[in-house]
């Protein structure tokens, strides 16, 4: 395998990388940032407080956005993948 492809398909999994995390980084982000905004403000110091709801969060968006994990991840094997293991 020449290096150019190696490193183009390594360039092309690691884009379809953040491309999958991207939707559970930016929410996880989000929720981080608000929840702490929130305990600032109150003084409430309590560790339970910023875990469950950013679970929370992070679990829903994953559940909303499987099917686009899925596609991009099943795109990336198709279109990359199966046709330099096939050697098309």
């Amino acid at each position: 395998m020449p290096e150019a492809t190696f490193y183009d398909t390594l360039r092309e999994g690691l884009w379809a990388a953040v491309m999958i995390a991207m939707p559970i980084l930016t929410v996880a982000l989000v929720a981080g940032v608000a929840i702490g905004l929130v305990q600032a403000l109150t003084s409430v110091q309590e560790m339970t407080l910023t875990f469950v709801p950013k679970l929370a969060a992070i679990l829903a968006v994953f559940w909303l956005t499987m099917s686009f994990m899925t596609g991009t991840l099943v795109d990336f094997f198709q279109s990359t993948l199966v046709p330099l293991i096939a050697g098309i």
